[in-house]
C-alpha cells in the first residue's frame, strides 16, 4: 500500500499543471497532473504536501483545502490512497520541476490535455466544488479504467 498527495495549485482561473516527461518508467509519462507525490516516513497528508510543493515547485503554500480521498488499484498489487488538495494561496518564485515541465493552464482548457481518465472524474467533482469524496478508481496493467465509486457507488461511465 502506498501513500501520497496530489494538489492543484489555483491563480487567476489556472490550475499549476505538471507535464511528466522526464522520469525513465514514470507511470505518468507524458501525461499531465498536479504536483505532489509519496509520503515520507512518518509524515502527515499536510506535510507530505507541503513538502512536495516546495520539492516540486518552489512554492510554500499558505493556504490549502482537503478536497477528497482517491483509491487507485492498479492491476492485482499496486493499491495507493492519495489525498486530494487544492491550494489558492502560495509564496515564492516557481522554481524548475525535475519530473517535467510546470506550466499553468486555464481550468476550461485542463480536459483537452492528456490525462487519466480517473483524473478528468475527480477534476470534475473539483470543479463542481463538490464536497468532500471518496473516489475509487480501478485500472487495469493497459492502463484502462475499468471501474469507479464515488462515495461507495459505482458510477456509470461512457466507454
Amino acid at each position: 500500500m502506498k501513500l501520497s498527495t496530489l494538489c492543484y495549485i489555483e491563480k487567476d482561473g489556472q490550475y499549476l499543471m505538471l507535464h511528466r516527461t522526464v522520469k525513465k518508467n514514470d507511470v505518468n509519462k507524458d501525461k499531465w497532473i498536479g504536483v505532489g507525490g509519496h509520503f515520507e516516513h512518518q509524515e502527515s497528508p499536510e506535510e507530505c504536501l507541503l513538502r512536495e510543493v516546495k520539492e516540486e515547485t518552489g512554492y510554500t503554500l499558505k493556504s490549502w483545502k482537503y478536497r477528497g480521498i482517491v483509491t487507485f488499484v492498479y492491476g492485482e498489487d499496486i493499491v495507493e490512497y492519495m489525498s486530494l488538495y487544492t491550494a489558492d494561496r502560495f509564496s515564492g518564485e516557481e522554481i524548475p520541476c525535475d519530473e517535467g515541465e510546470l506550466e499553468w493552464v486555464d481550468k476550461e482548457k485542463i480536459m483537452d490535455l492528456n490525462l487519466w481518465d480517473g483524473d478528468k472524474i475527480f477534476l470534475k467533482l473539483l470543479a463542481e466544488e463538490h464536497p468532500f469524496f471518496s473516489l475509487k478508481l480501478v485500472y487495469d496493467t493497459n492502463d484502462v479504467l475499468t471501474y469507479a465509486a464515488l462515495d461507495g457507488k459505482e458510477l456509470e461511465r461512457k466507454m
